[in-house]
């Protein structure tokens, strides 16, 4: 709770008396019992009433959800004044209100979307803000010269505003790679260009509470498939009918879940149902896969290093690919090898070059030192870079990122040590179970833990732009997936065209 405002939980709102300066009449809400607020003072709960209301030029009106009959009444097309929220301008970070401004400037529309504007609504800090326009991909880049186009089925850019990534999509790349709108739904009657782009977009979200868009220039927030209401009323529901939707994304099961918890919403009957009816679907589900589809940043606001390894894997080997969960488990475990210890870029490629290619360690380190790419300083995982490490120290650094590693997957198959990690996590269910099996532990090791300091591999400087050779890895090839290992990390850390 804000000192001198009031926040929303699941059901109320928190409002400290002493700190409001206005009348109690003024509030949208009727007070009910008393309680004690944040700052010591006297306040009250109270249930909300009147919490949004719509401005008065609406749009035709017509239920946006096409001819199909429903029990509840008929979600109205919505332009709401922000105003009526308590969104401000001043919420939205400078970094955000900068990308914001630059793409306004060259002339395309901009907005805020997703969960952001659902959290603003709740008068909740949002973790991120994810930014929509209608400038292509490509348009971004020359916007933003550094930025990074990520994603193999879903493509956006990450623009990069000191340490802090701004994630932008497009309108027509999601109309490229979205789902077409169900046919239950009918375009509105009367609308613009401009409505009918934005209202296809929202129709491709998951939950109608993350359906929403804002726009800061006019301060509008558009609603298109009823996401205030469900957020008036504390409730999850998917924007098409939620069985298809659970069956076409089993990951969105999860998000409905925790959607519900981290806000203290309800899910809907249907969606209820139809999770109890698909959770055991949870059970094919590529971990990694879901990793990347929840969008994991920094709280901080700083690149995520694990996220940016998972969306380049996304990105050259298909989720349901054999060899998908033996990688994942090596970027976990190289991952935790640098949480515990930071290493020099350097190092780093270095480490890579030796896994990629079989050369030797003295080679790879030749090579990785004439490296001329920037590496993507936003890392904490990785330390400042020194450009005159001398020979011997680099040898010693790559060859006890080699063991790191081997230690890390270790990690991963010690009952001690995970039960040990959970016990700080109370809430959470105990197990006895492990990341891996031994014999998976084993080739973990063999495979990304091992760095030879005599090659008998190919001479010369090593292409990591080498096509993959998708039936060896389909078959659990040893250099192959070791290739692709390598070209992971090596295009996490040194990013192309950034």
């Amino acid at each position: 709770m804000a000192y001198g405002s009031f926040a929303i939980s699941s059901k109320a709102l928190v409002f400290c008396r002493p700190c409001y300066g206005g009348s109690i009449r003024d509030l949208p809400f009727s007070l009910r019992t008393p309680t004690i607020g944040r700052c010591g003072c006297v306040g009250a709960i109270a249930a909300p009433r009147n919490l949004v209301k719509p401005r008065k030029e609406e749009s035709s009106g017509k239920d946006i959800r096409g001819g199909r009959k429903s029990k509840d009444k008929t979600t109205p097309w919505k332009k709401l004044d922000a105003n009526e929220f308590g969104i401000q301008r001043s919420m939205i970070p400078e970094s955000t209100r900068m990308v914001l401004n630059k793409l306004r400037k060259k002339g395309f529309q901009v907005y805020l979307v997703g969960g952001c504007v659902r959290d603003l609504i709740l008068d909740r800090i949002p973790k991120d803000f994810d930014v929509i326009t209608s400038a292509e991909l490509k348009e971004v880049r020359q916007v933003f010269p550094r930025c990074q186009i990520v994603g193999r089925r879903f493509p956006i850019c990450h623009v990069y505003v000191d340490d802090i990534i701004i994630e932008v999509s497009s309108f027509s790349t999601s109309a490229r790679t979205g789902k077409t709108p169900n046919k239950n739904f009918r375009k509105p009657v009367g609308c613009n260009e401009r409505d009918y782009i934005r209202w296809k977009n929202c129709l491709q979200r998951d939950f109608t509470v993350n359906g929403l868009m804002f726009d800061p220039l006019e301060n509008v927030v558009y609603d298109y498939i009823g996401g205030v209401e469900d957020i008036k009323n504390s409730k999850v529901r998917t924007v098409s009918a939620a069985k298809l939707s659970f069956i076409e994304d089993k990951a969105r099961i999860l998000r409905a879940i925790r959607i519900a918890a981290r806000l203290g919403f309800s899910l809907t009957k249907d969606v209820a149902v139809s999770v109890k009816e698909l959770s055991t679907s949870l059970l094919r589900l590529d971990p990694a896969s879901y990793f990347v589809s929840q969008g994991f940043r920094r709280r901080d606001g700083r690149s995520n290093m694990l996220l940016s390894m998972f969306r380049n894997l996304d990105r050259l080997v298909a989720p349901d690919r054999p060899c998908a969960e033996l990688l994942w488990i090596g970027i976990l475990a190289f991952h935790k090898a640098l949480v515990d210890q930071p290493r020099d870029p350097t190092v780093v490629a270095s480490y890579c070059l030796a896994i990629y290619s079989d050369i030797s360690l003295s080679e790879a380190m030749e090579i990785a030192k004439s490296n001329t790419k920037q590496h993507n300083s936003n890392f904490q995982e990785l330390s400042a870079q020194d450009k005159d490490i001398a020979g011997s120290k680099l040898s010693q650094q790559v060859m006890s990122l080699a063991e790191s590693v081997k230690s890390a997957a270790k990690k991963m198959h010690d009952r001690d040590y995970l039960a040990n990690a959970m016990s700080k996590y109370p809430q959470a269910p105990s197990s006895d179970m492990v990341f891996m099996s031994r014999p998976l532990l084993e080739r973990v090791q063999r495979m990304f833990g091992s760095v030879r300091r005599k090659g008998d591999g190919e001479r010369g400087v090593p292409s990591l732009d080498r096509r993959i050779n998708y039936k060896s890895l389909a078959l659990g090839d040893f250099h192959e997936t070791r290739r692709v290992f390598a070209r992971i990390v090596f295009d996490t850390v040194y990013p192309p065209k950034i």
